[in-house]
């Protein structure tokens, strides 16, 4: 796993500027995630900013195919649902808008969940622990830890609030390529004696299901829906590790408020 890349100084600048422009479409896009409005809409939205208004190239669109410039995702779909006119968003429904632009031919990767209305008991729990569960993997994060620490802390947080993480997708690295090793399970498997080294950048994204973990994937080849039809939910940054710790690339002002992660993580 020598091929893992290790960013210089430079190079962590460029996707520090590409992450901040990530994380602002998630912010951008809130006021528009409301009862009604077609998940075609919002991809037109999201894409027209991210075209017009930053100047970057959406890394969805035509990636191996796919139609659209970002990922969104309702109820039940773990990831990759495809935007569509006919896709209307309703009262209680929880939705995950995955968004990664190349700026300079840098990748920013990162996603949120969002709720229209009020969402019921159980997926205002699913949430609050999906989002704990991607903090707790980023407080793992430090040079010289194994890699699998990572999706272990995840996997035991999440089964003991009695959720499941969805096994088939992981966190990735990222650069000037949108995926590339490592592979960062979000539970206790095989991560291939992978030590963590300054200058690793990645995403941590565990995609957290409020039934049992197994998954389908559509006709379409790209949406994939909990079996069992539960809600499924997920939260993405990107990051690369520190001296003592990791930076959150990919951090929104809503987060920095909240206090329950910070910018620079000094993990010792």
């Amino acid at each position: 796993m020598s091929n893992i890349p290790l960013r210089n100084e430079q190079e962590i600048e460029k996707l520090r500027e590409a992450c901040k422009l990530a994380s602002d479409v998630l912010v951008m896009i809130e006021p528009y995630v409301k009862e009604g409005v077609s998940t075609g809409e919002l991809d037109r939205i999201c894409h027209e900013y991210m075209v017009n208004e930053q100047k970057v190239i959406p890394a969805c669109l035509n990636y191996h195919g796919f139609p659209k410039s970002t990922c969104i995702s309702i109820n039940e779909v773990v990831c990759h649902g495809i935007p569509s006119d006919d896709k209307k968003l309703k009262k209680g429904d929880i939705v995950n808008i995955d968004v990664t632009v190349i700026k300079d031919g840098y990748f920013g990767d990162n996603s949120k969940m969002y709720v229209v209305g009020e969402p019921s008991i159980r997926d205002k729990r699913l949430l609050e622990v999906t989002q704990e569960s991607l903090y707790i993997g980023l407080r793992q994060v430090k040079p010289g830890i194994r890699l699998k620490e990572i999706g272990t802390a995840i996997q035991k947080y999440v089964e003991k609030e009695g959720f499941s993480v969805v096994r088939e997708y992981c966190g990735h690295g990222v650069g000037t390529e949108f995926h590339c090793d490592p592979q960062v399970l979000h539970y206790n498997g095989d991560d291939g004696g992978v030590m963590l080294k300054e200058g690793m950048v990645f995403t941590i994204e565990p995609m957290v299901n409020a039934g049992k973990k197994e998954i389908r994937t559509m006709n379409d080849g790209w949406t994939v829906k909990t079996k069992d039809r539960s809600h499924s939910a997920q939260y993405e940054h990107q990051i690369v590790v520190t001296k003592d710790g990791c930076e959150v690339m990919t951090i929104r002002d809503e987060e920095i408020a909240e206090g329950r992660i910070s910018r620079v993580m000094v993990n010792m």
